[in-house]
């Protein structure tokens, strides 16, 4: 009778082992590689893709470059998530061009890729992109500068990320469309140049590199009266220049992006405007479509928009606007 009992224990506990087992591997592994880790967009992206992967039953992991262009740290993290099981992984990729010999080689091993804000150089060689239309984002903050300039000479200056870079190249673009001057389409990656800006530095995104070059252009032409930023941290910086040069309360700071820190900068009058993106969506959206790709093999394709609002708190008769409430509701980072 005992050895019935064991017998029947063991054939059990064999039996829910092997279910967990089973259970452990069919669950969807998805990578997600954010251009760094401290940036409160990356971090918003983070939260939202682990919150998608819990709710779903896929297990999330994560990584992310030292610093925004480190392709090799993603390239790494590419072959560490592959090597741990991932078949769909999303990337903000920090340099275009280079990781594309990596996404093709994960690629013909069956993994999904989908660009998350950022697109891939050229733009097919992820599978899908989930992203804000940063061309619109720009036109709707160049059209916003336009109207506030009320018909007064332009003298502008452009904060932007770093030469080639997509998501630079069409925010930069965007703004000069909107603004109403000659400018590249949003498939190019070179920035379009016109009288009307009389500075143009990188800024990396970064709040003190945004400062010094806001200090340098400054220096070339003290009359600025617009200021564009590829960012906000950029537009924090570029601000800081202006006050310390005390001309901050003549210049109109005009940005991209939408974190909590820059609607209160816009709350603050220290920007302008703002164009604000969605990264929680992006993410959400990218871990869904990893799940479906795990039950069904089908892969999504093409460009997914995940929305733009114009966020100010001083609207401009003939531009869409939200105000800061709505800007504070839907932003992301410590509110």
């Amino acid at each position: 009778m005992l050895k019935t009992q064991l017998r029947i224990a063991f054939t059990l506990t064999a039996g829910l082992c092997a279910a967990g087992i089973a259970s452990a591997a069919d669950q969807p592994v998805i990578g997600l590689i954010t251009k760094t880790d401290t940036n409160p967009f990356f971090v918003k992206m983070k939260e939202g893709a682990q919150a998608a992967a819990t709710a779903q039953g896929a297990k999330l992991l994560s990584a992310a470059g030292k610093t925004d262009g480190d392709n090799a740290g993603q390239v790494t993290a590419i072959e560490n998530m592959i090597a741990g099981g991932a078949k769909t992984i999303l990337i903000t990729p920090s340099d275009s061009k280079a990781i594309v010999p990596a996404i093709k080689k994960a690629q013909e091993k069956g993994v999904m890729f989908i660009a998350l804000d950022s697109p891939a150089d050229p733009v097919d060689a992820t599978d899908a992109l989930f992203a804000t239309d940063n061309y619109k984002a720009g036109q709707l903050i160049g059209q916003y500068a336009k109207a506030a300039m009320a018909g007064k000479p332009a003298k502008i200056a452009t904060l932007d990320l770093f030469p080639g870079h997509p998501v630079g190249a069409q925010r930069h673009n965007g703004f000069m469309s909107g603004f109403g001057l000659q400018a590249a389409d949003a498939k190019s990656n070179e920035l379009s140049k016109s009288p009307e800006v009389v500075c143009m530095a990188d800024s990396f995104g970064d709040q003190a590199k945004g400062q010094t070059a806001m200090e340098n252009c400054l220096q070339k032409n003290p009359d600025i009266n617009i200021v564009y930023t590829i960012n906000e941290p950029a537009a924090a910086g570029a601000y800081q220049a202006l006050k310390a040069a005390g001309k901050e309360k003549g210049v109109v700071i005009v940005s991209v992006d939408g974190g909590c820190a820059g609607v209160k900068n816009v709350k603050a009058g220290v920007i302008a405007a703002t164009s604000q993106q969605y990264p929680l969506k992006m993410a959400s959206m990218g871990v869904a479509a990893g799940v479906q790709y795990a039950k069904d093999g089908k892969k999504v394709k093409g460009y997914t928009d995940t929305g733009v609002t114009l966020i100010t708190d001083k609207p401009m008769s003939g531009v869409e606007s939200k105000d800061t409430k709505v800007g504070t509701d839907l932003c992301w980072g410590n509110k």
